[in-house]
């Protein structure tokens, strides 16, 4: 399968919206933005994973279970999380589905197989991984091969792999994007939407594994407003961190911060994100919960000078 540009306007995402309920845009209006993240305390039943939450301040949450749960205990959070009004946002089935061993791209599907299910038992938004990488030294590494036909034909018949051998209902898979894997734009997400054409493969959006250059870097307020316009009705969770581009250097360095500390056009983002409804809004790769509770306090004080619920 040769890839071709697929560049989809508004109007065919209204279409697809309205063939999808579960897609739609939820209008203009802004909706609150379920913000979430870890848990640094143990908790033993959903009584008090729900108290951590509110402790917190989350309204969407990483999946409280792994993959072993009885139905019993998977029934109890679900049941837990819609009476408290909490989103469980995803499983995180990370694994390298790309490998050149032959051996971990088989326990990477079955992982993705397993996650997959059990995000469509509890009812979270969706399961997700990255596609993965040829690199052998470095699971999520870059390689050379990467972003090339085969490696996305590759892609997709993982993908269809995973979606086809779960038959989820209710929950998604979905991939998140890298600088040097695909999906590594918003043009090829679409892409693989179109080539994977499964209604329930997803879109996981991170703005910040999307800025690959300076010239993203600068205007990464108009690239998140680009990327929730071609991909709205399939952003099933999004993640929240920050990025910097280095200035001590002459070749272009980003590296990854807490919210707050670089500079992500957060005013951007959350009024996308708020044109959905119950997409969560999932922090994630810091060390300490005082880290997480910043990177909270930043997001919020940007939703309320915004007018944006939170």
């Amino acid at each position: 399968m040769k890839r071709r540009t697929f560049i989809q306007s508004t109007t065919t995402l209204a279409a697809a919206a309205s063939l999808h309920p579960g897609l739609a845009l939820a209008g203009t209006k802004a909706n609150p933005v379920r913000l979430g993240g870890p848990l640094f305390d143990a908790f033993k039943d959903p009584d008090e994973w729900i108290s951590l939450l509110k402790e917190a301040g989350y309204r969407a949450a990483y999946c409280p279970v792994g993959t072993d749960a009885d139905d019993q205990e998977v029934r109890a959070y679900e049941a837990a999380a819609r009476k408290h009004n909490v989103v469980i946002s995803e499983v995180g089935a990370w694994s390298n589905t790309l490998s050149p061993d032959p051996d971990e791209v088989s326990e990477s599907i079955k992982k993705c197989t397993d996650g997959l299910h059990l995000a469509d038992r509890i009812g979270a938004q969706c399961c997700v991984n990255i596609s993965g990488s040829r690199n052998q030294e470095h699971w999520a590494g870059p390689h050379k091969d990467n972003l090339t036909d085969e490696v996305f034909e590759m892609v997709v018949e993982n993908t269809r792999k995973i979606i086809d051998e779960v038959k989820p209902t209710r929950s998604f898979f979905a991939l998140e994007a890298m600088p040097w894997s695909f999906p590594d734009s918003a043009e090829t997400y679409l892409q693989l939407l179109k080539a994977i054409d499964r209604p329930q493969f997803g879109v996981h959006l991170d703005p910040v594994n999307m800025i690959r250059s300076p010239r993203e870097y600068f205007n990464n307020g108009a690239l998140i407003r680009d990327m929730f316009e071609k991909l709205g009705p399939h952003i099933k969770s999004c993640h929240a961190k920050d990025i910097i581009l280095r200035e001590d250097n002459y070749i272009p360095q980003l590296d990854e911060l807490r919210a707050g500390l670089g500079t992500l056009d957060y005013a951007s983002y959350l009024k996308q994100v708020a044109k959905l409804k119950d997409i969560p809004l999932m922090m994630e790769h810091l060390n300490t919960a005082e880290e997480y509770r910043l990177a909270a306090e930043h997001i919020r004080e940007v939703a309320h000078s915004n007018g944006i619920s939170i």
